[in-house]
């Protein structure tokens, strides 16, 4: 039996505490590092000196960024997600992606064995598990944090113990950083009332005095920042997320129902994800006709839940792609934004597809298309259900 085993390798403390555990039960570790563009050049040289420094037999850093934005991303902008109104699926959206490269990665060197640190209290392992065990039953899954219970506590001291100090400030906070935002888990966010401090946050507050921002999209797609054109969407979002950080736009802490049925809570900073999500809202309300906006957004919201709770592999995913995508071939024009500390306002849009510049009229001011009479007669017929309705059923008003 193979003794290599395949670790999928952030960096962070449950990774790290991985690789010293598993060569200490018999294991060659091969960590690797999946990209999908949240990480920097710096970071990414900091993580396999550490992993090599653990004692990993092999290291590799893997950028499938272009295809989580093709086949995850722009849905998530086209159908505005937000879990519970609230979080943008910052890193939640990346373990699928982040797991089928791990088992790509596993199939092509022939391994058994695959490894991720997950704990046995969130998200995160079901996401990991779910598409191993349905893409490569055959493969064994370890998960050391998991299968031992582990504290943070627990694998600090352990690392102390390899010759490894992890600094308290990155024990008290576990961060996850991802091209659509990153996550802030803490002391604060196990409780019900206590906010994260503004220190916990990666990015702080540069920047105080107003700017105004325009953000251009194509066919749904972003594709531009104050009339600067992008070939790449992914370095549109790494640019605009440097220009919203600065001043520390989309923070918050989002609450919902973890995947195993318990109460979660979670910080988060998002500052590219929320502002093209609500720039890419606000065009849809000028462009989209009412039922397009309606279903899209009830496709959307179920396409954002299967995606958190890890059912990206179900084929009704791809359905779902199909129809959100098509609504998207009108969604073209500028979003005019201001941007401050802490929060941005949307001024307006531009677009060939405005629904707003018609000739039949201004909303509450007057009409072009159709006369008094006209439409008068249109309410008359539109009241005809209620007074059938009230009518035979002898409706008394009662306030």
């Amino acid at each position: 039996m193979s003794n290599k085993v395949v670790l999928a390798y952030s960096g962070g403390l449950d990774t790290s505490f991985c690789i010293p555990y598993l060569i200490e039960q018999g294991y060659e570790v091969d960590a690797i590092t999946i990209d999908t563009g949240g990480f920097l050049s710096k970071e990414k040289d900091l993580i396999e000196k550490r992993a090599y420094e653990l004692g990993a037999r092999h290291y590799e850093c893997i950028d499938i960024s272009a295809q989580y934005y093709k086949k995850c991303l722009k849905y998530l902008l086209y159908g505005n997600v937000l879990r519970n109104h609230t979080y943008p699926l910052s890193v939640s959206s990346e373990r699928a992606f982040q797991a089928l490269a791990i088992l790509q990665y596993c199939q092509e060197n022939d391994a058994t064995h695959v490894a991720h640190g997950s704990t046995g209290a969130g998200n995160d392992q079901i996401r990991f598990d779910l598409i191993f065990q349905s893409l490569a039953p055959e493969i064994q899954i370890i998960t050391p944090i998991r299968d031992n219970s582990l504290s943070r506590q627990e694998e600090v001291d352990y690392l102390k113990q390899h010759g490894v100090n992890w600094s308290e400030e990155k024990k008290n906070y576990s961060i996850n950083v991802g091209i659509w935002g990153t996550s802030v888990g803490g002391k604060e966010t196990l409780t019900s009332d206590q906010a994260l401090p503004s220190s916990a946050y990666p990015s702080q507050l540069k920047k105080t005095d107003p700017s105004t921002l325009t953000v251009s999209f194509t066919a749904g797609e972003v594709s531009g920042l104050n009339g600067k054109a992008y070939d790449d969407p992914i370095q549109l979002i790494k640019d605009l997320e440097v220009i919203g950080s600065a001043y520390a736009i989309g923070r918050d802490i989002h609450v919902g129902d973890t995947i195993i049925g318990i109460k979660g809570r979670v910080g988060f900073e998002a500052a590219a994800a929320m502002i093209l999500i609500k720039a890419h809202q606000l065009l849809e309300k000028h462009v989209l006709s009412k039922w397009q906006a309606h279903w899209k957004q009830q496709m959307a919201d179920w396409y954002g839940m299967m995606l958190h709770e890890g059912q990206f592999l179900d084929p009704v995913m791809r359905n779902l792609e199909c129809f959100i995508e098509d609504t998207q071939a009108h969604v073209t024009g500028d979003v005019y934004m201001t941007l401050k500390p802490y929060h941005f306002s949307l001024n307006g849009i531009s677009s060939p597809h405005d629904l707003m510049k018609s000739e039949f009229g201004q909303y509450g001011e007057k009409n072009e298309g159709w006369s008094a009479a006209e439409a008068k007669g249109f309410i008359k017929i539109l009241s005809n259900q209620y007074k059938i309705y009230h009518g035979v059923n002898q409706t008394k008003i009662k306030l």
